[in-house]
C-alpha cells in the first residue's frame, strides 16, 4: 500500500503520507486561545495515525480574524496553548504543522468588524464589501506579520509552517490577474504577482533557516479569468527555488459559491478531483506535493499516488467524519471507515460562526469521540451490568442507537414495522449525486451485522410482545411521516392528482417522462425532487414561501444544487403564498404581488416536511418500561441530529437500572417470528 509507506518532507521523516489537512473548528475562546477541545480533537487525529498534522489556519494580525473562535497566534500569548497542543499531537508520533493566512479581501465586516484589504480596489462577491487595496508600507508590514507568527509557531514546538497562498486568500488575490490591477512593483507582470509571496518565503526563511516551510496553492482557480496552468506552473518552480520544502495543493477560492465547490466539494465531484490540476505542477518541481480533493477511502488516495500527481495526501472532512481513518486504513483497527458523504455540514457551521460539527460523526469535539466510545465493541465493556434493550425502528437512528448499545456490551434487539431496514434512507439516496450519502447506512448496517444483532422485521409492537420480551429499556426510534396537505385541495381538477415528494422518490414512475407539475415546498427535498425529475425532461415549478429554497443545506451544495435546476428551465418561485385551489390552478401571492392564478400542470406534488410517528408510543408508555426517543420521532431534523441523540442514548444506557423480569418472559423474546436483516 503505498499511503502506507513513508517518505520525507525536507528533514522529516513521515511515517506514512496522509497529512490532515489545515481545517477549521471553532474550538478556541473567542480571543483565539487555544482549548482542552481543541487538544483533544488534534490529539485523537494524531492518536488515529496521521504522519502529520497541519493545524488550522492562524491569523497573523488581530486585525485579520476570519471566526469568532478561531485559533490565532498575532501574540506571544498564544504560544503556550499552542505548546500543549502540539506536544499532545507528538505523543503519537505525529508531525505538526501550524498554517498561517490573511484573507485578505475575504475578511468579513461581520466577524469583529474585520476590514477586508487585498491588491486592489474590489468588492467581496460573498458579503458586498469593500475592499480597500493595500499601500507598500502595509505590504511590508504584513510580511513581518508572517514572521513573528512563524516564530511563535516554533517556539511553541511546530515541525514547520505552511503558509496560506490558496482559495482566494491574501497571496492569491496579489497574484490572480482578476484582483490585482497593481501598476507598481506588486502589480502587472508575473514577476510582480509573486512578489508578496516570494519576498515572505524569503523574509520567513531569513529569520528561521532551520524551521521547515511549506506553501499551499490552488491549482486551479476554475474560472476562465483566473490565472492559467502556465502561471500556476511558473509559481510553484519559483516557490521551489525560493527554498520551500513542500507544494500543498487545493483549488479554487472561497470568495462566492460558483468557485469555493472547488475548495469544498459538494458530492457530485469525482473522487480525486483536484490530482489531474497537480499532475503538471507534480511534473514541473523536484520537491514533495501533496493533494487535496474528494479523498474519502483508502483506495481513492492509492489511485492519486499511483497516478504520480502527489507524494502525500491531504485529507481534510474525512478526518472529521473519522478521526481514525488511517488506523483502519492500515487495518489496525479493525472496524469500517466512517466515510464522509461531503453533505458539507461542516463546512456551513463555520461559515455561520458555529463550532464544527459531522453528520457521520456526530460526537466531533466532544470527550466521547475517542475510539474507546466510537468502536466500543473493540473494548472491554463496562462494568455496569448487561442491560437488555430493544429497539423500536431499524432506521439510520436506530440502528446508530442498537450499535453503540451492543458494543458497550448490552444485549439488544432491533424490531422493524416495515419488511425491510433503512427508515427514510431508501429516499435519501433516491435524488441525483445522492449516492454519496449511504455509508451513513452502510457503515452502522455491517458494524451491527458483526455484532451479531438480531433485526426483526415486519413485527406490529403490542402490549404482549413487548411483554414477552421485557426488556429493562425501550429505544424507540419510529421515525416519521408525510405531513398531511398544508391546503385544502377539494377545489382541484379531479384529473390532478396529489402525491406526496416521498412517493415520488420511491416510485419515480409516478410522474409520466416530460410531465408539467408544481411541487409545493422549496425546501430540500422539494428541490432535490425537482432535481430527480430533471433527469426526466419535466418541467417543474417549485413554490417556496420563505424568501430563499433549499434552505438548511450547506451553501456550496445548495448553490450547486439550485444552478442545475435552473439550468434545465424549471422555475423556484419564492416568497410564494398558496391561498387557495381553483380547478388546475392555484391561487398565489408572490411578494408584495396582487393574487394571481398560477397553471399547477399534470400533478401537484407536496415537499412540506414530515411529522413524528408516534402509534408505538402509547403502548410503550403503558408498559412503564423506561424509554428514550431518538431521530425523527423525537424531532424531525438531519442525520446529525438523529444519529447525536442516538449515539449519546446508547452510552447512557450504562447508568439504567437493570429490571427483573422472568426467565419465561425471556426466552420467549428469542422465539419471536420474523425475519432478520
Amino acid at each position: 500500500m503505498l499511503l502506507q509507506t513513508p517518505a520525507a518532507l525536507g528533514s522529516l521523516r513521515l511515517k506514512n503520507r496522509v497529512v490532515m489537512a489545515p481545517m477549521g473548528t471553532n474550538y478556541s475562546t473567542t480571543d483565539g486561545l487555544s482549548t482542552a477541545r481543541d487538544k483533544a480533537y488534534y490529539a485523537e487525529r494524531a492518536r488515529g495515525g496521521v504522519a502529520m498534522i497541519m493545524t488550522e489556519a492562524m491569523v497573523v494580525t488581530e486585525q485579520a480574524r476570519p471566526h469568532h473562535n478561531s485559533l490565532c497566534c498575532y501574540h506571544d500569548r498564544f504560544i503556550p496553548g499552542l505548546a500543549s497542543i502540539v506536544e499532545a499531537i507528538k505523543e503519537h508520533d505525529c508531525h505538526v504543522f501550524g498554517q498561517l493566512n490573511h484573507r485578505g479581501g475575504l475578511l468579513r465586516r461581520s466577524v469583529l468588524n474585520m476590514e477586508p484589504v487585498g491588491p486592489s480596489a474590489w468588492t467581496n462577491p460573498n458579503t458586498g464589501d469593500a475592499v480597500r487595496a493595500l499601500a507598500v508600507p502595509e505590504i511590508h508590514e504584513i510580511q513581518k506579520l508572517f514572521v513573528a507568527a512563524a516564530r511563535r509557531l516554533a517556539l511553541a514546538g511546530y515541525d514547520g509552517v505552511e503558509i496560506h497562498a490558496a482559495n482566494g486568500y491574501l497571496f492569491q488575490q496579489f497574484f490572480t490577474r482578476r484582483i490585482n490591477q497593481r501598476t507598481d512593483q506588486y502589480g502587472g507582470s508575473i514577476e510582480n504577482r509573486m512578489r508578496l509571496l516570494l519576498e515572505t518565503i524569503d523574509r520567513v526563511r531569513q529569520a528561521l533557516p532551520d524551521l521547515c516551510l511549506v506553501v499551499r496553492l490552488s491549482a486551479s482557480e476554475f474560472t476562465p479569468e483566473g490565472y492559467t496552468r502556465d502561471e500556476i506552473v511558473e509559481l510553484a518552480k519559483a516557490v521551489e527555488r525560493a527554498g520551500v520544502a513542500a507544494i500543498d495543493l487545493s483549488g479554487g477560492s472561497n470568495e462566492s459559491p460558483q468557485l469555493s465547490k472547488y475548495c469544498i466539494q459538494p458530492p457530485s465531484f469525482p473522487r480525486g478531483c483536484l490530482a489531474p490540476h497537480a499532475k503538471p505542477i507534480k511534473d514541473a518541481v523536484g520537491i514533495p506535493v501533496m493533494v487535496a480533493g474528494r479523498i474519502v477511502e483508502p483506495q481513492d488516495a492509492e489511485q492519486v499516488l499511483a497516478s504520480g500527481s502527489a507524494d502525500f495526501i491531504s485529507v481534510g472532512r474525512a478526518l472529521y467524519a473519522d478521526p481514525h481513518w488511517c488506523l483502519k486504513a492500515f487495518g489496525q483497527v479493525q472496524a469500517p471507515i466512517r466515510q464522509c458523504i461531503a453533505c458539507n455540514v461542516c463546512f456551513e457551521r463555520l461559515t455561520l460562526e458555529k463550532d464544527v460539527a459531522c453528520v457521520q460523526n456526530p460526537m466531533l469535539g466532544t470527550e466521547f469521540e475517542t475510539l474507546e466510545h466510537a468502536e466500543p465493541q473493540l473494548f472491554a465493556a463496562p462494568k455496569t451490568g448487561r442491560k437488555r434493550v430493544l429497539v423500536l425502528g431499524a432506521g439510520v437512528a436506530g440502528v446508530e442507537a442498537a450499535r453503540v448499545a451492543a458494543g458497550r456490551g448490552h444485549r439488544v434487539e432491533v424490531w422493524e414495522k416495515d419488511t425491510r431496514t433503512g427508515g427514510q434512507m431508501h429516499l435519501a439516496v433516491a435524488a441525483p449525486d445522492k449516492t454519496e450519502v449511504q455509508p451513513v447506512w452502510d457503515y452502522r448496517r455491517i458494524e451491527l451485522t458483526a455484532l451479531g444483532v438480531p433485526v426483526r422485521t415486519g413485527i406490529d409492537t403490542d402490549a404482549a410482545r413487548l411483554a414477552a420480551f421485557a426488556p429493562d429499556f425501550v429505544v424507540v426510534a419510529t421515525g416519521a411521516l408525510p405531513r398531511p396537505a398544508p391546503l385544502d385541495t377539494r377545489e382541484l381538477d379531479a384529473g390532478i392528482p396529489v402525491l406526496h415528494a416521498w412517493d415520488v422518490f420511491r416510485d419515480p414512475s409516478l410522474v409520466a417522462h416530460g410531465a408539467a407539475l408544481t411541487i409545493v415546498g422549496g425546501g430540500m427535498v422539494g428541490v432535490e425532487l425537482a432535481d430527480l425529475l430533471r433527469e426526466k425532461a419535466c418541467q417543474v415549478q417549485v413554490l417556496e414561501m420563505q424568501p430563499g429554497a433549499a434552505n438548511g443545506m450547506a451553501r456550496n451544495n445548495r448553490f450547486e444544487l439550485l444552478e442545475r435546476v435552473a439550468a434545465a428551465g424549471m422555475r423556484v418561485i419564492t416568497d410564494c403564498r398558496i391561498d387557495g385551489v381553483a380547478g388546475r390552478h392555484l391561487k398565489v401571492r408572490i411578494g408584495k404581488g396582487e393574487a394571481t392564478l398560477l397553471p399547477i400542470g399534470e400533478a401537484l406534488v407536496f415537499a412540506t416536511g414530515p411529522r413524528p410517528s408516534l402509534d408505538v408510543l402509547e403502548v410503550v408508555e403503558a408498559s412503564g418500561i423506561p424509554y428514550a426517543r431518538v431521530g425523527d420521532c423525537n424531532v424531525p431534523g438531519d442525520f446529525l441530529s438523529g444519529l447525536r441523540d442516538a449515539w449519546m442514548v446508547g452510552l447512557a444506557l450504562d447508568a439504567q437500572p437493570a429490571r427483573a423480569a422472568p426467565a419465561a418472559a425471556r426466552a420467549a423474546a428469542d422465539n419471536l417470528a420474523g425475519a432478520v436483516a
